[in-house]
């Protein structure tokens, strides 16, 4: 246990102590700062803007930001929504494998252009390999977004006056080539030498050690998994995701490829403090984030480490700890310490099988998603972060009689009602669909189109735990995760395209109103500070910022977890 113990620790230590350098570089690179990569990426810049024709240097307000931005996320979609329905016909693809039901193909799309990657197939007998490829260019743009509109946000916390707030297709080129992109070159590079599959070749034929001949899917799998791992995405090129052997080898490729989900949400934290000058702040942030966190992964891994009390009833021992849906080459404190991160972060990605844990751990990993602003995706987690902020300046300032200020812009009724109605739109999309679902299945409605058969039949587990899938599904839409409780069958046209609005409303509507606010703070007068301010880069207001995340996210949910595991976890004691 020791070991195991020390492996999570020192995963998260070294995770800290790099992201400080790589966030000083993210800040460089957004600043326009010489760095010494430009020799191998300014040529390649170039020639991107030139044969798009784009201008990277014309600035633009915070609504050409968001109009550039949701014009290339449509295009991206419908690209990749015509290729998923006729995979089939098209080339790479030595498996054969069928295209998608347009259902399918809506969810899909929707779920990698959002950064989600929730997945309702089976990634070596759903996606020929060129899918793949597009579902991996995706990972980076997607990531490359979300990055683009916190760089947006940085500057507009930067500057005292204005309406120019750099231009999206440089942040976003930027993001891409001088982020993303080597961190991804490293990390599959560390995956293709630990045994990782990198090949364009079909199935291979091997005989196990009972002398039985199968067939293994193999492809391009390295590239894809490093990218799924730095741009926060979480798809699986394989259907058991970082479970998989050929995903996740080892326990170093464990280490690493937690390390590069770790890598960017930290960094972007670090980024703040250094483009602003102000890396109190960022350690504010930074520090409540941590706090967050850890409240939510040391009962995860105590919890897991136990063992499951059912089991113990039957007498059976369990030094090793509850290890069902577990990785014996990874074990249960590493597979706790993994499901809470991705949970986290947005990743989604998982090398155990969160429906197989314990009830206190899938409380912890709901409770994640639904706060959605500990660390988060590359990007949006700063944006949904901002978005408390915004909420506690505004409170603070009531409670203690001051000007409701932040970075010297001041406050007012526009910036709180965007702000208010971002917090209130997560838990109301994760509740209505569940309360949806939850009917359905409770009278066994027959479905018709939306599903093959009744409601009920798409839960594997009854009472409490069924409750959790369908509330851990939409949770993990709206939450831009894509992680799920795998007892429910969701490949239908009920959850394909209820999760895909989800998918959708939850990905750009927390972009647009973290852009508006910020863009309109930036165009107000610059107010310098005074003895009636009141200061954002202090412990006390890291508290009440805690406060306004466990108010407003965290006690929202308590009635839907008290339903679900929490009262699987009391019925299993």
């Amino acid at each position: 246990m020791n070991t195991e113990l020390f492996g999570v620790i020192s995963i998260f230590i070294i995770s800290i102590v790099l992201a400080i350098p790589i966030g000083k570089y993210i800040a460089k690179v957004y600043l326009g700062d010489k760095t010494i990569f430009d020799p191998i990426f300014n040529p390649i810049e170039k020639f991107i803007f030139k044969i798009s024709g784009i201008n990277s240097t014309e600035e633009m307000n915070w609504k050409q930001h968001l109009k550039a931005l949701l014009s290339v996320n449509m295009i991206w979609f419908f690209l990749c929504f015509f290729v998923l329905l006729f995979q089939g016909s098209l080339f790479l693809n030595p498996d054969n494998n069928p295209s998608m039901t347009p259902d399918l193909a809506f969810n899909t799309a929707i779920s990698f252009v959002v950064n989600c990657n929730l997945q309702h197939y089976s990634g070596e007998t759903g996606l020929s390999y060129l899918s793949q490829m597009v579902l991996m260019f995706l990972q980076f743009v997607s990531a490359g977004v979300g990055m683009a509109a916190a760089a947006m946000i940085f500057t507009a916390m930067k500057e005292r006056t204005t309406e120019k707030l750099g231009n999206f297709y440089n942040y976003f080129i930027k993001s891409c080539t001088r982020i993303l992109l080597p961190l991804s070159a490293i990390v599959a590079v560390a995956l293709l030498f630990s045994g990782t599959p990198m090949t364009f070749e079909g199935k291979d034929t091997i005989t196990t050690l009972q002398g039985d001949s199968v067939q293994v899917s193999r492809g391009p799998a390295a590239a894809f998994i490093a990218i799924k791992h730095i741009g926060t995405n979480g798809g699986g090129f394989f259907g058991a995701n970082s479970a998989h052997p050929l995903e996740n080898p080892t326990y170093f490729t464990n280490a690493v490829e937690l390390w590069a989900q770790l890598i960017v949400p930290f960094a972007m934290i670090f980024a703040l403090g250094f483009y602003l000058k102000k890396k109190k702040l960022a350690y504010v942030i930074f520090g409540v984030m941590t706090i967050g966190f850890l409240l939510l992964v040391i009962p995860t891994v105590i919890s897991e480490l136990n063992g499951n009390p059912a089991i113990e009833k039957m007498g059976i021992a369990q030094a090793t700890g509850a290890m069902e849906g577990k990785e014996v080459r990874f074990g249960p404190a590493i597979s706790g310490f993994w499901s809470i991160a991705t949970t986290v972060i947005s990743t989604g990605s998982v090398n155990s099988m969160h429906d197989s844990s314990m009830p206190i751990s899938g409380a912890m990993q709901l409770l994640a998603m639904m706060v959605n602003a500990f660390y988060g995706g590359c990007g949006v987690g700063i944006l949904n972060f901002y978005v408390f902020i915004i909420l506690a300046v505004f409170i603070s300032g009531l409670m203690v009689g001051r000007i409701p200020e932040f970075l010297g812009k001041k406050i007012e009724a526009r910036e709180v009602k965007i702000a208010a109605f971002i917090a209130i739109l997560h838990p109301l999309l994760i509740l209505a669909g569940t309360a949806i679902a939850s009917y359905f299945a409770a009278h066994d409605t027959a479905m018709g189109y939306w599903f093959s058969g009744n409601a009920a039949g798409w839960l594997n587990n009854p009472g409490n735990h069924g409750f959790s899938e369908m509330l851990y599904e939409y949770t993990s839409s709206a939450a831009n995760n894509g992680s799920g409780f795998e007892g429910l069958g969701d490949n239908n046209p009920f959850w394909n395209i209820t999760t895909g609005i989800v998918l959708l409303l939850s990905r750009f509507i927390p972009i647009i109103g973290p852009l508006a606010i910020a863009g309109l703070l930036a165009n107000k007068k610059y107010i310098p500070e005074s003895a009636g301010t009141l200061k954002t880069d202090t412990t006390i207001f890291g508290v009440m910022v805690f406060a306004v995340i466990a108010i407003i996210a965290a006690l929202s949910f308590f009635p839907a977890l008290a339903l679900g595991p929490l009262a699987e976890y009391f019925t299993l004691k």
